[in-house]
């Protein structure tokens, strides 16, 4: 995901998209186990997504601009 695609969810909608991404991070980490994973590039793709996010909520936090939508 972008940047500017992130700053305009909510902060719901943010831990959200996170624990989706976290989910799919966690079954991608079990198909590497089971050995046929298709798409190992989508590993470094979630964890920057994942740490833009952190990244962004952690922004809000500390300006104190948490938007709520």
């Amino acid at each position: 995901m972008k940047l500017k695609e992130l700053q305009n969810l909510g902060v719901e909608e943010l831990v959200l998209k996170e624990k989706e991404l976290k989910k799919e991070l966690f079954d991608l980490h079990f198909q590497r186990k089971m050995g046929r994973v298709e798409k190992p590039g989508r590993f470094k793709v979630l964890r920057r997504d994942i740490a833009r996010i952190l990244t962004l909520m952690k922004e809000r936090e500390r300006d104190g601009t948490a938007k709520k939508q």
